[in-house]
């Protein structure tokens, strides 16, 4: 490579990483840094590649400070608030590890620049004390995905924790053999959604839970490839991934939960309202552990209005709470 090349190649990673609007660096600041590095540059030479990298769209733009020019940066691929957003749900996101969260949290902080890196890394606020230990996830969610793009088979080992937190796996520890449709990011969680051919519908399993992740060179079948062409439909209908019979289920609850039944079903959620303390919504659930918990923490604020069979099942369940207590 030539001289001029590496000279290039250096001034676009300082001009990247060291300046914005509002930190713009002296032509000499930027000369004695590519000196430092080894690399021979005057200002006149400076001047001449700055030129040339905006003729090739870069926009190096410069400003008079001090008397002298300095040079800047303008365009980043991303603004403070969108690193800041990308950050905070990297904190947020309990199935990356602490480890790999530092990590990933120092990749996106640099995307802004130091010196926005240093505001970002300022301004964060660690809010996630349950994060998993699973340091293998990154190359899980890799595996799947070569696997998705390749239309192959996957195998893992899948296992649940015990009141030790220590892994019992299991199947007594044999691989799961599986055909993953898609990488679903549900509820704080990793989840791969894959076909099940014995019992023909979906299965999942959480990406957190697993390890010895390998890609098979088996060829998923016909019907898990058309599957993915309906994941959006499928994640949309599941309730927090557990799997149960799909119901359209209406449901009166107070106005007090309208952002909560938002939160839950989307905003484009249709909503009657019934007198001036009450609503009535229709909306499409698996009828499961996970949707009865969600209903049951509102008490009297929430009653289910059909169909029937869902009514029955709720009746149910409360006299099973009754008769544990």
């Amino acid at each position: 490579m030539s001289n001029r090349k590496i000279r290039m190649l250096r001034l676009m990673e300082i001009l990247r990483q060291e300046t914005d609007e509002q930190n713009p660096m002296l032509a000499a600041e930027i000369c004695r840094k590519l000196s430092d590095m080894g690399i021979s540059c005057d200002r006149r030479t400076l001047l001449r590649d700055i030129q040339l990298l905006n003729e090739q769209g870069y926009e190096v733009m410069s400003v008079m400070a001090s008397h002298e020019k300095a040079y800047y940066i303008e365009d980043r691929s991303f603004s403070v608030p969108e690193l800041k957003i990308l950050i905070d749900a990297v904190q947020a996101a309990s199935f990356v590890t602490e480890r790999k969260t530092s990590e990933l949290t120092e990749k996106i902080a640099s995307l802004g620049g130091s010196h926005r890196a240093d505001i970002l890394k300022g301004n964060m606020v660690c809010f996630n004390t349950r994060k998993h230990r699973n340091e293998s996830i990154y190359y899980n969610v890799g595996c799947f995905e070569e696997a998705i793009e390749q239309k192959k088979k996957a195998t893992f080992r899948y296992y649940d924790l015990n009141t030790d937190g220590q892994r019992v796996y299991r199947r007594d520890g044999q691989l799961y053999e599986v055909e993953p449709v898609a990488l679903v990011f549900n509820e704080d969680n990793y989840y791969l959604m894959t076909y099940s051919v014995r019992y023909d519908k979906t299965v999942n399993y959480r990406v957190d839970r697993m390890d010895r992740v390998k890609l098979s060179q088996e060829e998923i079948c016909e019907k898990a490839f058309e599957l993915r062409q309906s994941v959006v439909g499928y994640t949309e209908q599941v309730f927090k991934m557990y799997s149960g019979k799909t119901e359209q289920v209406t449901i009166r609850f107070s106005n007090k939960l309208i952002g909560s039944v938002y939160d839950k079903f989307g905003e484009e959620t249709k909503m009657i309202p019934i007198g001036e303390d009450e609503s009535i919504a229709t909306v499409q659930v698996q009828i499961s552990p996970t949707f009865w918990g969600w209903v049951f923490q509102f008490g009297n604020q929430m009653k289910i209005m059909s169909p029937d069979s869902v009514i029955d099942e709720y009746k149910s369940r409360v006299e099973e709470l009754k008769a544990n207590i």
